[in-house]
This record gives structure tokens, sequence and C-alpha cells, in this order.
């Protein structure tokens, strides 16, 4: 059973069904990096959105999004959006960025001057890039 036919949109899944599901070191790093570092709490929530149906993750900051982590079995899908007022860091860092974060964003077109960045973490390299997007958007040296 799939995780949309497992946690239907009237069965909130808890912290402890997502991390079994992606069962992935990977995640438990990103969590508890996120939690630590900028004092936030994941809120899960469920999507209509066609992209991405489902329930998710997501990590705001003073109302901003740092991160929406998408679980699949094995991995998980983080959305990271680098906004206009980021571009200038977030060319920096992108360019710091292993070869899958940087094809990733040649291949993602731009939407009213920002980038969504879709990125399937499925391994420490790409679980780093991440960590170093997000602290762009936190806007955080």
């Amino acid at each position: 059973m799939n995780w949309n036919e497992r946690f239907a949109r009237g069965n909130r899944p808890g912290l402890d069904a997502v991390g079994a599901h992606i069962g992935s070191p990977l995640w438990e790093n990103l969590r508890a990096h996120l939690e630590e570092t900028y004092l936030v709490e994941p809120h899960i929530e469920h999507s209509g959105c066609s992209a991405a149906p489902g329930w998710n993750v997501k990590y705001k900051k003073g109302g901003r999004s740092l991160a929406t982590i998408y679980p699949h079995e094995g991995y998980f899908t983080s959305l990271v959006t680098l906004g206009t007022r980021e571009a200038p860091e977030a060319e920096l860092a992108l360019g710091t960025c292993g070869e899958y974060i940087q094809e990733l964003c040649r291949r993602t077109t731009p939407c009213n001057g920002s980038r969504w960045l879709m990125i399937d973490v499925k391994s420490e390299e790409i679980l780093e890039d991440v960590k170093r997007l997000i602290r762009v958007r936190a806007g955080r040296k």
C-alpha cells in the first residue's frame, strides 16, 4: 500500500509514521538539523497539489517556508524555494552544490522570479546541498 493510500486525507500520520515510511537516516538528519538550527517545529499538512498530493511535512520560520518534505519509501523529496530576494546568494551557493542540484536548477523554469526545487534526497551529498539551500532561504550565513 502506498503512502497516499495508507494515509488518506482524513488519516493524518504522525512523525513516527513519516520516519518509518521514509526509512532513511537522511530524514532524521535533516529533521534534527532544521529543528535545532532554526528552532522550528514540523507541521504535517495535506496538500491537494497536483504535482505532489498527499501528506507532507512543512518547516516554516517567521511565516516563510524553509522546506516542505514529501515522504517516499526509502527516500524523501525536499521542496526548497529560492526567490528573487535570495537570488544573489543562491547563485553562489548553487555553484558549490553537486551536479544533481546544479542540473535540477538549470532545468527548473523560474516562476515569477522564483525557483521551486523538488529535490530527491537519496544521498548524503544531496542532503548537504539541501541544507545549504535552506540556509540561503533562511537568510543565515
